[in-house]
């Protein structure tokens, strides 16, 4: 049976995702959103960024993530930003469904991944990665404008939010746009840590 579909992004307090531009990724307010995840364990083998880390209920979560994906889609813009600084050996492992206007031969990475480049639509890149993931779910991976087109699309099952407790005050903001009179929530759990609260919801139709 095929799996789910879903996201899981860390937002601030104030609900952005990222900075306007994406040339302050990496910057202070993007490095404290995520300062959650750097120290732990498989975050950091994933990476190759050394040994050691933190263990516990964050890295069973990072860990989580990564087990259940069988493949990702993602947006032009999240790809350009992360072929500038993923490693080599990206580190998704998997297919990943790049939605783009561009036509491009497949790029494939050492470590198991492999971009493919997708031209006709979020449903065909879907299509893709569903084939692509098996059994497996499938990731919407970013950014925040193709993330929103599936959630108004009712293409998403499930999603989960690192809330760290961070102000952006402007940035790119998760829901902006969406099509509230479509998408219902329920909450499917919550799960604070020492650094940041972790809510998953599944996404029903209103």
């Amino acid at each position: 049976m095929a799996g789910k579909v879903f996201f899981s992004v860390s937002m601030s307090l104030d609900g952005f995702i990222a900075p306007e531009s994406s040339e302050d990724l990496m910057g202070q307010q993007w490095m404290e959103l995520q300062r959650w995840i750097f120290p732990q364990r498989f975050f950091r083998e994933n990476l190759k960024l050394g040994e050691g880390g933190k263990e516990g209920r964050d890295n069973d979560i990072v860990r989580e993530t990564f087990e259940r994906t069988g493949a990702s889609v993602m947006g032009k813009r999240m790809f350009d930003a992360g072929e500038r600084m993923w490693p080599e050996e990206a580190p998704f492992h998997t297919p990943v469904f790049v939605v783009t206007h561009e036509r491009r031969d497949p790029w494939e990475l050492p470590g198991g991944t492999t971009f493919h480049f997708v031209n006709d639509g979020i449903e065909s890149a879907l299509d893709q990665a569903r084939e692509a993931a098996g059994d497996r779910d499938v990731r919407i991976a970013g950014g925040g404008a193709t993330i929103l087109e599936y959630v108004n699309a009712g293409l998403i099952d499930e999603f989960s939010i690192a809330l760290s407790p961070v102000l952006f005050g402007s940035g790119i903001r998760l829901f902006e746009g969406v099509d509230a009179g479509r998408v219902a929530l329920e909450q499917v759990r919550a799960e604070p840590s020492p650094r940041v609260t972790h809510v998953t919801y599944a996404v029903r139709e209103r």
